[in-house]
């Protein structure tokens, strides 16, 4: 067994954990693979949305946001029961040292048997897939979501135009380029404004209220902000599409 000490007697005292906790530090790197593949198939399901591809390849990215969730549920599973077990061995230290392999596949499956169906919804990167997703729709006025909001037949300038109303910073005033949604309160700011704020309010032992006037959210921290890139591409679809009918 890997990093169990050639000696005989049986203590726990001799064995070695490192070869262990080298395995983990590698499922550790995959995990952060997993998440950059969510990352990839977020990008290309917005890319979809942009160039109005068919429904069923924007579904297939949906498709590949599900498996990688559970993958990265699984992986996540299996990580906390190794540790789970080297710490169960490092604090009862039996006299006799038990088969690691069976006490992981133990607390691994425990783990296993409380998931349900829904659990990847949790996942934070696939809950911001989801909204970034429906937001981008909305902002290019597909025809799914005109029914749902009910505004079907309006004029498209029109949705244009109430959509420019949020390319706005409520700090510097002018259109974002590097817009970060607050995932407190739901309003957008540009990264660079909001995290100067941030900083200057901290710097004098301050919190920082959200600057969308009339918003209650009065402790805005670094943690609470997501890039926001529905909106980034919605900014930019709008600025070209400006530019070529200027021309």
């Amino acid at each position: 067994m890997p990093g169990r000490s050639s000696s005989s007697s049986g203590s726990t005292g001799f064995i070695s954990f490192s070869g262990i906790e080298s395995a983990l530090s590698s499922l550790k790197n995959f995990q952060s693979c997993i998440s950059s593949g969510m990352d990839t198939a977020s990008s290309v399901a917005l890319d979809l949305v942009e160039t109005q591809t068919e429904v069923s390849s924007e579904y297939s990215m949906d498709k590949a946001m599900v498996e990688l969730a559970m993958m990265d549920r699984e992986l996540s599973h299996y990580v906390k029961a190794v540790q789970s077990a080297i710490n169960h061995v490092k604090e009862e230290r039996p006299e006799k040292i038990p088969d690691l392999k069976l006490l992981v596949e133990k607390k691994f499956l425990a783990l296993q048997n409380k998931n349900c169906d829904t659990d990847f919804q949790n996942n934070a990167k696939f809950v911001q897939f989801k909204q970034q997703l429906k937001e981008l729709k909305k902002q290019y006025g597909l025809q799914a979501d005109r029914e749902v909001d009910g505004t079907e037949g309006v004029d498209e300038d029109m949705i244009v135009t109430q959509s420019q109303t949020n390319f706005i910073c409520p700090i510097t005033q002018v259109e974002m380029k590097k817009p970060v949604k607050n995932k407190v309160c739901g309003h957008t700011y540009e990264e660079e404004a909001i995290v100067r704020m941030i900083e200057s309010k901290h710097r004098r032992k301050k919190k920082a209220c959200c600057p969308k006037i009339g918003c209650s959210h009065t402790d805005v921290r670094m943690s609470d902000l997501i890039q926001d890139e529905a909106l980034r591409r919605a900014i930019e679809s709008h600025n070209k599409k400006k530019t070529r009918h200027s021309e």
